[in-house]
């Protein structure tokens, strides 16, 4: 089976949510029609990773499970998920915990993550509107990987 492989990352807080919840569902939508299988890596770090695990769980219910996963990777365990774990395995297909930034500084275990992420998919959605902070980082980092991206801040720029 072929897999395809989409990471998302963006920014901590999120002011235009009704907007991105219709693209979010669009690119959800014709990822789960146009690929055999689609794997979403996701976090777990604010309003746009919430936002887009809400989309993948409702595309999910609406095209099925079964050509698609959707992850959560952590940095390393968290307290949350220590405390919530029972809930967690229900909520998401798969659970991983990064390798690579269990053992890095806390302060550096994000950026390693999602750079970890990036380096496996083969699309990169974004929500990226300003040219600083961790997002606009991982951006940057996959740009520079020469990856796909899709910035959807960008998308709403274009559609003005």
């Amino acid at each position: 089976m072929d897999t395809y492989t989409v990471s998302f990352s963006g920014h901590r807080r999120i002011y235009d949510q009704l907007r991105l919840d219709r693209e979010l569902d669009e690119i959800i939508v014709r990822l789960l029609r146009g690929h055999s299988y689609v794997e979403f890596l996701v976090g777990r770090d604010g309003d746009f990773d919430q936002l887009v695990s809400s989309a993948i769980r409702r595309c999910q219910r609406e095209y099925g499970h079964h050509n698609s996963s959707h992850i959560w990777v952590m940095p390393y365990p968290t307290t949350f998920f220590r405390d919530y774990e029972e809930d967690c395995y229900a909520y998401y297909d798969e659970i991983e915990i990064c390798e690579e930034s269990s053992i890095k500084h806390f302060k550096t275990a994000f950026q390693s993550r999602n750079r970890h992420m990036v380096d496996r998919s083969d699309l990169t959605v974004v929500y990226v509107e300003t040219s600083k902070g961790g997002a606009y980082q991982t951006m940057q980092y996959a740009m520079q990987q020469g990856k796909n991206f899709i910035n959807l801040y960008r998308v709403k720029e274009d559609k003005q």
